[in-house]
């Protein structure tokens, strides 16, 4: 019973005292037309990303922008046509001027990402844009999205402004997975504090981060977080580190398409960073081991056990923190246009999260670390080819 009241206790403090994580409403700030439009570079780092690319570069090249605009897609060592397939897609649909190019095989302590984003940043800074715009190859803008995330960058004098797009939700398991993916983000990095000038809360989401060059220059993005797995999350580490002003919400007309119909893919794009993300520290994998049960597995287990055994004082509080926590999980499956009924499968979700954190740790330990793309990032600094 008094587990349970823990349990309880950790559900009332959540809904009132970490950042309202559970609302949805933090979208792009107030923002107005700048008299002048900023020069803005976009990079896009690509590795094997030719199933993706037909359905998110066009999207880029379309982009409705009333300044100088550029593209730069860098490929980062692709075996199946990424920097063809983007080239032909340029002629194809036209629209904002695109470069490719190919920095290489990146160096010790540099992830293969990051080591693309450096080429790109390098390219794009001969053209002196004040803005540069880091955006996946599976990501897929609505013709606005630039000009809207400039006009929010200047009202707000913002460094940073990033958007968590969209995932896509159609399969069971996305369906099942992919919603709570945000949810859990949201409660680890409350968006309302990371906005706030003076939090120390500083995470980005890498699919969507509008970035001062100025800023880039001046906090060494990206050589001062070369080694980093969670690059988005370093990379408002970095800047709020050098004083710059970071903002993070949900995207509205940003979209993911990259499937992961599978939870073998669920898995994959969860436990290749989930120990990464607590610094590969067993302490911190136990706690968080500890808490996931605390907070999640026990309302339900408290409530089937308790009403078996006849308990009803530790069933109702079993059932007050299982509807607690189901009611703070309504709010994302209304902006995934999910069903409600999946809000109390949470605790089954967060178990399979925590089974992911788990084999995180597990294939940390046997030297594979995260692996992407075909490279392994086996210890914090070094980089290594599979396959």
């Amino acid at each position: 019973m008094w587990i349970t009241v823990v349990s309880l206790a950790a559900w009332c403090w959540l809904l009132l005292c970490q950042g309202f994580f559970w609302r949805t409403d933090v979208r792009l700030p107030a923002r107005r037309e700048p008299r002048e439009w900023p020069a803005v570079c976009v990079v896009v780092p690509a590795r094997d990303e030719a199933a993706v690319l037909p359905a998110s570069l066009p999207s880029l090249l379309a982009q409705e922008y009333p300044g100088r605009a550029e593209v730069f897609l860098v490929d980062d060592g692709s075996t199946d046509g990424t920097g063809r397939l983007a080239r032909e897609l340029s002629r194809r649909h036209g629209g904002l001027p695109l470069t490719v190019d190919s920095p290489g095989e990146p160096p010790t302590g540099w992830t293969g990402k990051l080591w693309a984003v450096r080429y790109g940043i390098g390219l794009a800074r001969a053209r002196d844009p004040e803005y540069l715009l880091l955006t996946d190859a599976d990501i897929a803008h609505a013709p606005d999205s630039l000009r809207e995330l400039v006009a929010a960058a200047r009202t707000g004098d913002f460094d940073v402004v990033s958007q968590m797009a969209r995932l896509r939700v159609e399969s069971l398991w996305e369906r099942l997975v992919v919603p709570a993916f945000v949810y859990f983000f949201a409660q680890l990095y409350p968006f309302r504090r990371i906005g706030r000038k003076g939090a120390r809360t500083a995470a980005a989401a890498g699919g969507c981060v509008l970035l001062r060059t100025s800023m880039a220059e001046q906090a060494r993005i990206p050589d001062a977080i070369r080694h980093a797995v969670i690059d988005d999350v370093a990379l408002a580490r970095a800047v709020k580190g050098a004083g710059g002003h970071v903002w993070l919400g949900l995207a509205d007309r940003v979209d993911s398409v990259r499937p992961y119909p599978r939870l073998h893919d669920l898995w994959r794009m969860v436990s290749r960073s989930a120990y990464a993300q607590l610094r590969h520290n067993p302490l911190l994998l136990l706690g968080t081991v500890a808490g996931l049960a605390l907070v999640y597995l026990v309302p339900p287990v408290a409530l089937v056990a308790a009403a078996a055994a006849g308990s009803t004082a530790t069933a109702l509080l079993g059932a007050a923190a299982w509807a607690v926590m189901s009611g703070t999980y309504l709010p994302m499956l209304r902006y995934y246009r999910q069903p409600l009924w999946l809000a109390p499968l949470l605790p089954f979700t967060a178990f399979l999260y925590l089974l992911m954190t788990v084999d995180s740790a597990v294939q940390h330990y046997r030297g594979r670390g995260a692996a992407w793309k075909g490279r392994t990032y086996a210890r914090p600094g070094t980089v290594t080819d599979e396959g």
